[in-house]
């Protein structure tokens, strides 16, 4: 039995639980590449090197803005698709919650899709550096 989700902001719990369901690891893959597919581009205007993600083997760029009801909005871009699959979690996950549910996220989320394992350690610590710069954002959203 997949371990709970409950604690994750509902649009991200349906991600987390669909990953979870995918079997083997190829079929996870094909869907990050989907939920990759359904975030726009950035443009190009946005690209700058104040929203790209340190740590990362592939460019990524993160941008949030906070709406007028105190949500957290949240557009990305990354140059490799399945990269661009994890930062969709982040982006179709997240976008919509309040920074402190977003600030609230546990760091190893991940483990629970089950990605972690076969994810590279590049890859795995690009994730982490997207969850902590996207934290790391929002938490200015609360001064």
């Amino acid at each position: 039995m997949p371990e709970s989700v409950t604690h994750l902001p509902a649009p991200l719990t349906k991600i987390v639980e669909r990953l979870q369901r995918a079997n083997p690891a190829r079929m996870k893959y094909e869907l990050l590449i989907r939920y990759a597919q359904q975030v726009p581009p950035l443009p190009t205007s946005a690209k700058i090197p104040a929203n790209q993600v340190q740590g990362c083997t592939s460019q990524v760029w993160l941008v949030t803005d906070l709406d007028a009801q105190g949500k957290v909005q949240i557009s990305g871009d990354a140059d490799s698709q399945l990269v661009k699959g994890l930062l969709a979690m982040l982006v179709l996950g997240l976008g919509g919650a309040t920074p402190q549910e977003i600030i609230a996220l546990p760091p190893d989320f991940i483990q629970l899709t089950g990605l972690d394992v076969s994810l590279t350690p590049s890859r795995n610590n690009g994730f982490i550096s997207m969850v902590n710069f996207l934290k790391k954002r929002v938490m200015a959203y609360l001064d």
